[in-house]
Parts: C-alpha cells; structure tokens; sequence
C-alpha cells in the first residue's frame, strides 16, 4: 500500500472559542429542483430522483439518470449574459444566487473582496469541450470556430463567471479531485480562511449531465477492467458559506454546522482502498475528537461495485457493532462524480437533527479518500 502524505484537516487545535468555522448558509441545485428546500424535502422522503427520459434526451449508454427538472439557463438567469453560457456555468452561477440571496443583503456589497470562492469540477463542461474540438476538426480550418465558446473549455469557467456574475472579488480557486472534490474544496475553503486570505467562502461542487459526459464516465470506467459502475448518472451543484462561528453570528446567521476535522490519503491498488477509507475515518474522527459511537449519522460515497465493497468494509471495521444510520445518496440523486462529496455534504447539513455528529466519506476509483466529520447546529 501507497499512501501520500496526509492533508492537514479543518481545524486548529486550541482555537479560540468563536473561532471554530461554520457552515451559516447552504444552497443546492439538484435533480429535486432549484434550492436547498427541494433538496431537503427529497433526501428527508428517502425520495428517488433518477428517471428515464421523458424528453427524448439522449443519455447516451445509460437509461436512467438524475437530471435537473426543467433547467433552462435562459429562463433561471435571464437573455443578458448568457448566450454562450454552458449548462455547468449556469447550474454553478444560479446555485451561488439562491446562497448569496439567503445570506441576506451586505455578504458580497459591502466587502467583495473579503468574499472568496472554491468551486470543484470533473473536467469543467464536456460537452463544451468535445463541441469545441469537433468544431476545429470538421470546420474548413481548424480556427473556424466560435471564440465566444472558447471559456467555456476552461475548468475555471463556472468558479470565475460565478464571481464575475455576483461580484465576488476575493480568492477565486477550481478543484478537482474526482468523487473526492467536494470535501476537498471545502477542506481547502478552511485552509483559505485560516490562513487570513478572506473572510467568508463561497464552496462546493458542480456537475452537468450531457450525453458526452455519460460517454465519457461509461468508458473511463468499463475500459479499465475494474468492473467499476459509473451511472446511472446526476448533475447539480451543492455551494455553502463558510465564516467564522464569531462573524456569523455578528451578521444574524445561525451556524447550520460545525467542520470539526478531516483527513485525505492517496492509494494505488484499489485492494487497498479499505486501508486508506480506514485511516482517513480513524484520523478525521480523532481530529475531531468524536468517538465512533459518537457518530450520529454517515454519509458515505456509496459508489457501488468493488470500491463500494472497501469502503463499506472500513467502516464496518471502524464501528463494528454500533453502525449508526447511513444515507446513500448515489442511489436517490446519481453519479455525480465531482459534484458527489459536495451532495453527500448538504445532506449531512440537512437531515440530522442540531447537535449531531456526521461523518462523510469519499473514495474514488483513481485512488483518493476522504472523511469529513461536522457537528450540526451552533458549536
């Protein structure tokens, strides 16, 4: 077994009381609908939002998929802006509306630039990429192409228009990670924070669906001989407000959880998927200092298959007799891939009552795990 050296976690020992960083708003655009209120409402109803098409969409090689009712970028943000606008921009920039609109008036007016954001992303938008290039093949010449669609190709095309779109002036940074990425953007949120770059943090996870994306996942997947399963696919994007506890409060909102530790290890064979899950949940947990008995509520990746298989072997393994609940979220919204942590988290927000301790796990087949342990409610 090959494990990279561990990443720091979320918390400082000894921080000061009012110190410790809190999640105080939260916002989500998922095959429920618009808003974290839909969200909710779905995973709470242990409600399945993976459907065949009843458009006629093509899913590629996939029958069902957890897509966003209704979406239609021009009819959520409006004609300005966005003709060239790319499905994954739009999910991630309309997310970030609802978020800013609940945090109330000031978040990004009065100090833009103490505002930062972290967004995640698989590859940015397929589609614009796999459009872009078939364009420079079958044009007359290969620069015969729409320059408006060019951003589009870029991974830090929906983190900066996001920004651009609400005037957040402060660190602006993509990540990616594969299943992993949005406990790694909110990990690196905290980093941000601690570090005195900003004082509050826009984070989370985009995905789009497109029938490219579906292609592409189908064959990175069943190509390597892993007998990974990659779908049926989802889409969405999960984005929350990271502050300090101390001005949260000052600004009247109310600390919906608490980032108490967290730990990411790198593995090379996936056999050894289960040690890297086990070490990272064993050093998250002791970071936190919540024993595994303590633990509440899981929310583990639940990526099936083999790696599933580890995973849950782990955690069996670490909390042998007392497995608290767990909540699957692939099974009700999809593969979202980057998109999948940053879901699992807004259902870790969501469901437990105030006062619980929830563990998020993560581990993806290209060899990275994660744990993230919160406590719901004010600190």
């Amino acid at each position: 077994m090959n494990l990279a050296a561990p990443s720091r976690g979320t918390t400082a020992p000894g921080s000061p009381a009012g110190n410790e960083l809190v999640v105080s708003g939260w916002s989500v655009t998922s095959p429920y609908g618009l808003g974290a209120g839909a969200f909710a409402d779905g995973v709470r109803g242990g409600r399945e939002a993976v459907h065949v098409a009843e458009d006629g969409a093509d899913l590629g090689p996939y029958e069902r998929a957890g897509r966003i009712p209704g979406f239609d970028i021009r009819a959520v943000l409006g004609r300005k802006g966005t003709r060239a606008m790319d499905r994954a921009t739009a999910i991630a920039v309309a997310t970030a509306g609802m978020l800013l609109e609940e945090a109330g008036p000031g978040l990004s007016q009065d100090s833009p630039e103490d505002i930062g954001m972290v967004l995640g992303t698989g590859h940015g938008s397929v589609q614009s990429i796999m459009d872009f290039t078939r364009d420079s093949l079958t044009g007359e010449k290969p620069f015969h192409v729409d320059p408006a669609a060019f951003p589009n190709t870029v991974m830090n095309r929906a983190a900066g228009q996001s920004a651009i779109w609400h005037t957040l002036r402060g660190p602006n940074t993509t990540v990616a990670g594969g299943a992993v990425t949005g406990l790694l953007a909110l990990n690196y949120a905290s980093r941000l924070l601690r570090q005195g770059h900003c004082e509050a943090v826009l984070c989370g996870a985009v995905e789009e669906f497109s029938t490219e994306r579906a292609w592409l996942e189908y064959r990175a997947r069943t190509g390597t001989g892993k007998g990974q399963p990659a779908g049926p696919l989802g889409e969405g994007c999960a984005l929350f407000l990271l502050e300090p506890a101390q001005r949260a409060a000052a600004h009247g909102r109310t600390s919906l959880a608490t980032l108490l530790g967290s730990r990411f290890l790198a593995f090379q064979d996936p056999e050894n998927a289960d040690r890297a899950v086990l070490r990272s949940v064993t050093e998250a947990l002791k970071e936190a200092e919540v024993a595994p008995d303590g633990v509440g509520l899981l929310v583990p990746s639940d990526s099936g298959g083999h790696l599933g298989a580890r995973e849950d072997a782990a955690l069996a393994e670490v909390f042998g007799e007392s497995r608290p609940p767990r909540l699957r979220m692939r099974r009700l919204v999809g593969n979202a891939s980057a998109a999948s942590a940053s879901l699992q988290l807004a259902a870790a927000v969501a469901v437990p009552e105030p006062g619980t301790p929830v563990l998020v796990t993560s581990v993806d087949p290209d060899g990275q795990a994660g744990a993230m342990v919160l406590r719901t409610g004010t600190p």
